[in-house]
Formats: structure tokens, sequence, C-alpha cells
């Protein structure tokens, strides 16, 4: 089996406009995870800020225990 890129169809005797055209497909790939990125992070963020705040522990919990049998 020959891999070379003399057999490849849509690149044989393309040159530099095929280098040209694989840095053009590998941004692209790179914008769309960036952007799948920042939605996430952006998602991420809304639930946090929605979701109630802990609720705070007093100063007496837990200083009453019950110990009957």
């Amino acid at each position: 089996m020959n891999i070379s890129g003399s057999n490849l169809p849509a690149m044989s005797g393309m040159g530099q406009s095929g280098e040209v055209y694989s840095a053009s497909l590998a941004k692209k790939q790179q914008q769309a995870d960036g952007r799948a990125a920042l939605a996430l992070i952006e998602a991420a963020g809304s639930t946090a800020s929605a979701q109630s705040p802990a609720k705070s522990t007093t100063a007496s919990l837990g200083n009453n225990v019950n110990v009957y049998v």
C-alpha cells in the first residue's frame, strides 16, 4: 500500500496551493473548536449562577446531641 501525496486525487499536482488549502482547513477547525469551548464555558457559568447559594451553618449547630437509648 503506497500512501504518498501524489496519489491523493484532490491534492495531486497542487503544490503550494494544497498547503494553503490544508492551512485553511486547520484554521477553520481551530475556530470551530474555539467556539465550542466558549459555548461550554458560558453554559457552565450560567448554571453556576442559577444555583442557590449554600446554606450557612450556625455556631450552635451540633451542640445538642441526644444520647438516650
